[in-house]
């Protein structure tokens, strides 16, 4: 796990995160996600500079929503920088289903 990886789930686990379950390195198919809220339908993904305009992230999350789920990412940069707002998104996106990601 990265840096931003570890530190990003030392605030998801044991449900420290708005009291929300949430797993590591979740398998989904042919996939796994860095972190996954079953509840929530919710995959958070954190990723270098090397996913900057990937297809394969594209093609990757394009199959994970026909299956149902909301692939949110940030950048590691993010989450070192600013963990809160990155806690206060992916609580928004827990509470509300409907919210769809913007990249």
């Amino acid at each position: 796990m990265t840096d931003a990886g570890a530190k990003l789930w030392s605030e998801l686990r044991d449900r420290r995160l708005d009291t929300t379950k949430f797993r590591r390195q979740a398998p989904i198919g042919p996939f796994v996600a860095d972190f996954l809220c079953s509840e929530a339908r919710l995959i958070v993904e954190i990723d270098g500079s090397q996913h900057a305009d990937s297809k394969r992230d594209r093609a990757r999350d394009a199959e994970l929503r026909a299956r149902g789920f909301r692939v949110l990412r940030f950048w590691n940069d993010d989450v070192m920088r600013d963990l809160r707002a990155v806690c206060d998104t992916i609580v928004a996106y827990v509470r509300d289903t409907g919210l769809q990601p913007w990249r």
